[in-house]
């Protein structure tokens, strides 16, 4: 899995599976990479968890911080040959639901957004489809609307990895 970056990729896994290190490792940062994050740092935890992925990035990132308007945020920081990594969906999703913001249509516009930039994206998502239905609607609701845009997106991706227990397996590509 080395080489030239797709023009879109997208890395699953679960939590606390590699995957955000994966998708690191996949850009090449003497481009100018772009870091996009929708984590929102709601509570000390959180702040934590930013902190470590900070850390691990280092300088050579540029970071955007965006939990709602990704594909705004993607078009802004477009530059051919320069990557853009965003973390995560997963994130994102549950901003959006936290906010009442309509997923479908931010869905759309994301999706709208890829087939318009020049820079090659990887995109970073939990694979929500291997665990128990859980007992709450608003649960319920988030992993159909990230299971759907993660379907959505890995049809359009030119690379699609799974990333288990640190080790990638290249599903597309």
């Amino acid at each position: 899995m080395s080489g030239i970056l797709a023009s879109l990729t997208l890395v699953l896994g679960g939590q606390r599976s590699g995957k955000s290190c994966h998708a690191e490792g996949l850009i090449s940062l003497d481009q100018g990479a772009i870091y996009v994050a929708t984590a929102q740092t709601l509570d000390k935890e959180m702040e934590d968890r930013v902190r470590v992925h900070k850390n691990r990035r280092g300088n050579d990132w540029t970071t955007v911080e965006e939990p709602l308007d990704l594909a705004t945020a993607i078009l802004i920081n477009d530059k051919a040959g320069r990557p853009i990594l965003i973390d995560s969906l997963a994130m994102w999703v549950s901003n959006l639901l936290a906010h009442d913001e309509d997923v479908e249509k931010q869905t759309l516009a994301l999706i709208q957004a890829f087939e318009n930039i020049k820079s090659p994206l990887v995109i970073v998502s939990d694979e929500v489809g291997l665990g128990i239905i859980p007992d709450n609607a608003l649960a319920r609701r988030f992993i159909d609307k990230l299971g759907t845009l993660n379907q959505l997106i890995a049809a359009r991706a030119d690379t699609v990895i799974f990333v288990t227990a640190g080790l990638p397996t290249l599903l597309k590509g």
